[in-house]
């Protein structure tokens, strides 16, 4: 009977010991793998933008207040018409006037006719030409003098908010590409008009707001939506550009690594980039059309010991070059 459980501690014992083994090497191994592919320089175009959120708003925004305290006799324009400067927008009667009709009308058509041809009402004109962006009085209702019967605007332009480390490469007249985040198929050309000088804190970060005129205005555009600009910095045609994921640094600068020809090793080159955007450098000096660079992807590991909550699997971050 002793010998018998001694055996199956034995047993045990070696179950335990392989298993120890098996992951302890399974832990220093570190299986990885790396997809490498080769590229080739090609001539083409680049551009630098700032990207940036923004909301579609008046370029001017004319609220129209009546002259007088009294009661909204008829409004004669709707939200989203185009209206010319001296245009009839809306026609009220003041306090005395709207009393003096409501006693006329207990008397009759005839005397309502009567005190309306003598007593005339208010007009509310337009000052401007532009298009309405407010219209939701109704007839009969009472305002007073503060309150705006109808809102105006000259033309409808995208306030963007950038960051004031990027405040400084904003120019007036540079191109911006407007997408709105409703509509996100229509893009929507424009220009830099306007650069505030004051600054305002958006979530801790200072920001400048800047005008951005649109070149047409589509119909779909609205007062307060939200909208993403690229405001071009600068861009340059038929230069010679790499993908970002070629260009390593180091203390020397920019380099990339071209595959060694004739069953040579691949060797580093020094390179000179101008503009980038998200995905290509420009290389200013140091490639040829013909020279292959490697472009190595993500690299895949399994650390010793994965933290919990972590996939072990999950790309690795690269050490900088």
């Amino acid at each position: 009977m002793i010998k018998m459980k001694r055996g199956k501690l034995y047993l045990v014992l070696l179950i335990i010991v392989i298993a120890a083994v098996f992951f302890m090497t399974r832990a220093k191994t570190k299986p990885s793998t790396e997809s490498v592919r080769e590229v080739k320089p090609v001539m083409g175009s680049i551009q630098a933008v700032i990207t940036s959120t923004a909301t579609v708003q008046p370029q001017n925004r004319l609220e129209i207040k009546p002259p007088i305290n009294g009661r909204i006799d008829e409004i004669l324009v709707k939200e989203g018409e185009k209206v010319k400067a001296g245009q009839t927008l809306a026609l009220m009667s003041s306090t005395e006037r709207a009393a003096l009709l409501d006693a006329a009308r207990a008397r009759g058509p005839e005397e309502m006719q009567y005190w309306q041809e003598v007593y005339k009402a208010t007009p509310l004109i337009s000052p401007i030409d532009g298009e309405v962006i407010v219209s939701t009085d109704e007839p009969g209702q009472t305002v007073t003098s503060s309150e705006a019967v109808v809102v105006l605007s000259d033309q409808l332009i995208v306030q963007a908010q950038v960051d004031e480390t990027d405040v400084g490469k904003v120019k007036i007249g540079q191109q911006a590409l407007i997408s709105l985040d409703a509509y996100p198929q229509i893009k929507v050309k424009g220009k830099v008009d306007h650069i505030y000088y004051e600054s305002t804190i958006v979530n801790n970060v200072t920001i400048y707001k800047v005008d951005i005129v649109p070149d047409s205005v589509p119909e779909v555009f609205r007062s307060g939506m939200s909208a993403t600009v690229n405001i071009v910095e600068d861009a340059k045609e038929n230069v010679l550009t790499i993908p970002l994921d070629a260009v390593r640094r180091g203390k020397d600068g920019p380099y990339v690594i071209l595959a060694g020809r004739s069953g040579k090793n691949p060797v580093e080159r020094k390179i000179e980039t101008g503009l980038t955007d998200e995905k290509n450098a420009e290389v200013l000096s140091g490639l040829r059309t013909d020279d292959a660079v490697i472009v190595a992807g993500q690299k895949y590991t399994v650390s010793d010991a994965p933290k919990a909550g972590t996939n072990p699997f999950m790309p690795a971050r690269r050490k900088k070059q």
